[in-house]
C-alpha cells in the first residue's frame, strides 16, 4: 500500500510516505496500550479542555486544512472551511456534554441502588475514507476521546498530508501524542491490530467490502465496530411539494463533495404528476453549477479523487444506459483516465440496470417514476442500502407516516440530509450497524455496565 498525496485537479504528486515496519508498529501499540490506562484517569474537565482548545485550532487553522483538502481529494476551499469549522463544532458539542452523556442512569430493581455506569473500552482503531479527511476522524475521535479512550488512526492512503495535520492539531492542543497515533500501515497491519487484545474496538467508514472484511476479522476476535458504509438515499418528490425548493435541494444534495459522499441524495424519486417539471428544474441547477481548480473561490465543485472512481463511475452509467436508462443531462467524464466529471441524470431507471442497485459514488442523478406515496416508498425500499432518506411534501403528518416504513437510520421532511451533533448518525442493511454522533454515538465505545446494590 503507498500512502501519496496526487493533485487530482493537476495529476501532479505532491509527497510520498513510507509505511511502518513491524518493530515500529509495535512500539506505537505499545503506547497506546499505555496511554489507555492514563487517559482515563483524567476529569472530564480536563479532556474538556482540551477538546475546546481543538475546536480554536481547527478554525485558526482552518485555511490551511482546506488548502490540503483541495490538493489532496479536490475539495474546493469554502467546503474545506466549512468542513473545519464543523469538526470544530463537533469538539465543543462533546466537550461541553460528554460528562451528562455518560453520567450513572438510575434503574429501578429490587436492589437499594442499581444504575448503569459507562467507562472507556481503551484503544479504538479508526478506518477512515478520504472524502471528508477531517469530519470522518472527528466524529469518531471527539466523542472518543471525551469518554476516556484513546485512538489510532489508519486513513486512505491519498490523504496522508490531512491525517498528519490532524494528528498534529490534536497533539498542539493538548492531546498526548499516545492518546491520538496516525498510522501508515497496509490492510495486513490492519488486519493484525484487529488481532491484537490491546485493541478493544474498531470503527469503519467506508466500502461494503471493507467494512464486511473488517467486521469479519472483529468478529473472529470478539470485539466491538462500528460501521459507516455506502448509501444510494432516496430523496422523494411528492405531487403536492414545493418543486422549485425540492429541485434546488436536489441539486445541491447531488453534489455534495462532487457527490462523493454517503448520504448524498442520489435516487430522486418523484410522484408521476410533477416528475417533468422536477427533472426539468434539476437539470437547470445543475447546469448552473461550475468545475474548476478547488483551489479557487469561484469553484463549486471540482474533480472526483481519483481517476479510477470516474472511470468506474462513467462504467457504472455505460452499462445502465445500455441496458435502456435515458440521460436527461449529459455531463461525465470527458474521457477515461479524466477526474473531471461533470453533472449527469438518468431517468428510465430500472431494476438490472446497475444504476438501479448500486452506489454511484459521483455526481450522478436518478430520477425514478413513482405511481403515487406507497409506491415511492416501495421504490426508496428496494435498496440494499439504508443510510439517510428525505421526503418532501406540504402534508407533514403524511410525511412521517411515510418516515416510519423507510428503512433508513435518518429521514430528513423538506430538507437537506446532513450529519449533526444532535442527531444519530448511521445505516441499517448493507449501510452498517452504530451510530456516530449524538449521545449514542459517544456510549458506542464505552462499557455499559450494571451496578446493583442491596
Amino acid at each position: 500500500m503507498v500512502y501519496e498525496s496526487i493533485n487530482p485537479y493537476t495529476g501532479r504528486r505532491l509527497r510520498r510516505f513510507a509505511t511502518l515496519g513491524p518493530a515500529q508498529l509495535e512500539r506505537r501499540l505499545a503506547r497506546a496500550h499505555r496511554a489507555a490506562a492514563q487517559w482515563r484517569a483524567t476529569s472530564f474537565a480536563e479532556r474538556a479542555a482540551v477538546l475546546h482548545r481543538t475546536a480554536e485550532l481547527l478554525r485558526a487553522r482552518q485555511d490551511e486544512l482546506a488548502r490540503l483538502m483541495a490538493l489532496e481529494m479536490g475539495k474546493p476551499l469554502r467546503d474545506g472551511r466549512a468542513e473545519a469549522q464543523k469538526c470544530a463544532s463537533c469538539c465543543d458539542y462533546y466537550a461541553a456534554h460528554a460528562e451528562g452523556f455518560l453520567a450513572d442512569e438510575e434503574v429501578t430493581t429490587d436492589g437499594t441502588r442499581s444504575y448503569l455506569s459507562y467507562a472507556p473500552l481503551g484503544v479504538v482503531l479508526a478506518i477512515m475514507p478520504w472524502n471528508f479527511p477531517l469530519w470522518q476522524v472527528v466524529r469518531f475521535a471527539a466523542p472518543a476521546l471525551m469518554a476516556g479512550n484513546v485512538g489510532l488512526l489508519k486513513h486512505a492512503p491519498n490523504v496522508p498530508q490531512c491525517a498528519l495535520a490532524l494528528e498534529k492539531l490534536l497533539h498542539d492542543a493538548g492531546v498526548p501524542p499516545t492518546a491520538f497515533q496516525n498510522l501508515f500501515i497496509t490492510n495486513e497491519q490492519v488486519a493484525g491490530l484487529l488481532a491484537d487484545d490491546r485493541v478493544r474496538a474498531a470503527t469503519l467508514t467506508g466500502s461494503e467490502r471493507a467494512g464486511a472484511a473488517v467486521a469479519a476479522a472483529a468478529g473472529q476476535h470478539i470485539k466491538k465496530t462500528v460501521l459507516e458504509l455506502g448509501g444510494s438515499d432516496p430523496f422523494i418528490v411528492l405531487a403536492d411539494a414545493d418543486l422549485a425548493l425540492a429541485a434546488r435541494t436536489a441539486a445541491q444534495a447531488r453534489l455534495i463533495n462532487a457527490g462523493q459522499s454517503c448520504i448524498a441524495a442520489k435516487r430522486f424519486i418523484v410522484e408521476k404528476p410533477v416528475v417533468r417539471e422536477f427533472t426539468r428544474l434539476l437539470v437547470s441547477h445543475l447546469r448552473q453549477l461550475r468545475y474548476g481548480d478547488p483551489l479557487a473561490d469561484t469553484t463549486d465543485y471540482g474533480p472526483l479523487a481519483r481517476p479510477d472512481l470516474a472511470n468506474q463511475l462513467a462504467t457504472q452509467v455505460a452499462d445502465s444506459v445500455a441496458l435502456g436508462a435515458k440521460v436527461e443531462l449529459a455531463g461525465g467524464q470527458p474521457h477515461p483516465g479524466s477526474t473531471r466529471f461533470d453533472p449527469l441524470v438518468l431517468s428510465h431507471v430500472k431494476p438490472g440496470q446497475r444504476a438501479y442497485a448500486e452506489e454511484l459514488f459521483g455526481p450522478v442523478a436518478l430520477v425514478l417514476t413513482a405511481r403515487d406515496a406507497a409506491d415511492a416508498v416501495r421504490l426508496a425500499n428496494d435498496s440494499r442500502f439504508g443510510l439517510g432518506a428525505a421526503i418532501w411534501t406540504q402534508d407533514v403528518a403524511q410525511a412521517e407516516r411515510l418516515a416510519r416504513q423507510l428503512e433508513n437510520g435518518a429521514v430528513f421532511i423538506n430538507g437537506l440530509v446532513k450529519s449533526m451533533n444532535e442527531l444519530p448518525f448511521g445505516g441499517v442493511k448493507k449501510s452498517g450497524y452504530g451510530r456516530e454522533l449524538s449521545y449514542q454515538g459517544i456510549r458506542e465505545f464505552t462499557n455499559h455496565k450494571a451496578v446493583w446494590i442491596k
